[in-house]
């Protein structure tokens, strides 16, 4: 059976800025990412088809990360600290884009990057550049996956904890229809409410059954649920989530808990490399 086609990087260039601009100028990515599956009218066998050698992204979001950094670099949308994704004076006023514009303009500067470096501007070093930022985020799931269950619970624990949960707690106990632990968050130091959490370390797309099952489990329980795989979830289990009537479930996906521990320094290190400047005025003026 032929394999679906998952459109290349430079085909979604356009489709994701037309997602922004329909978004209002804004969005996170898994507002984007939805948004350019319903523009597109995507088949599930392309949407959930996984990426080569990564246990968090699908292969469709691999390629709409790498068409946001075109764009970027393109100068037509940016990004804040916060992973909201926007359009740019210039973005605003653009239309459409000639997809191998951008890919020269692009390519071509970060030549001269990798030149200003001192690096050769080999094809594979080009390659191995693209990679990088994917690299560490699947060493980490892969050490998250070395670790005993019980010793992730924590981790996740800790996470919320350092997160600003209090009263955190893990339960322990199986045949808790998935709930591993709860958590109190307050809010503005007057309201609070409580949140069942459930800690999942897949390989495969986390699918809607799981929050279906988990919300049911928690029923009565806590007012909000949390579920953090290692994973990805489905279009479907995104939808599940958020289903009106149903209470609402947020997800953590892969991608999200690794930047989450780096940003915490939970186990991950940020090394910075010292830069030493001579300085001539200073000498000129001994």
């Amino acid at each position: 059976m032929k394999r679906a086609t998952v459109p290349s990087f430079d085909q979604l260039l356009n489709p994701t800025l037309n997602a922004l601009r329909a978004l209002g100028g804004s969005a996170s990515i898994p507002e984007l990412v939805e948004r350019v599956i319903e523009d597109l009218r995507l088949p599930r066998d392309v949407i959930e088809q996984p990426h080569t050698g990564s246990t968090s992204w699908t292969e469709l979001e691999y390629r709409l990360a790498w068409a946001r950094t075109y764009l970027k670099k393109f100068g037509l949308i940016e990004n804040s600290s916060r992973a909201v994704w926007s359009l740019t004076p210039k973005g605003k006023e653009t239309t459409g884009v000639e997809p191998q514009e951008v890919v020269r303009f692009v390519r071509a500067a970060f030549a001269t990057e990798r030149k200003a470096r001192k690096k050769p501007a080999s094809e594979a070093e080009r390659e191995v550049e693209e990679e990088r930022e994917a690299s560490w985020r699947d060493k980490l799931v892969e050490r998250l996956f070395a670790m005993p269950p019980a010793a992730f619970e924590r981790l996740c624990m800790r996470l919320l904890r350092e997160s600003g949960f209090i009263q955190v707690e893990v339960t322990g106990r199986s045949g808790d229809g998935g709930i591993d632990g709860y958590g109190v968050v307050r809010l503005a130091g007057m309201l609070s409410f409580r949140v069942s959490f459930q800690c999942k370390r897949h390989r495969n797309t986390v699918g809607p059954s799981v929050i279906r099952d988990f919300r049911g489990a928690m029923m009565g329980r806590a007012e909000k649920g949390l579920v953090i795989t290692t994973s990805g979830f489905s279009r479907d289990a995104r939808q599940e989530a958020t289903r009106d009537g149903a209470t609402a479930i947020d997800l953590i996906d892969g991608e999200l808990l690794t930047e989450k521990l780096k940003e915490l320094g939970l186990g991950v290190r940020t090394k910075m490399v010292e830069a030493v400047e001579i300085d001539e005025e200073w000498f000129a003026s001994v």
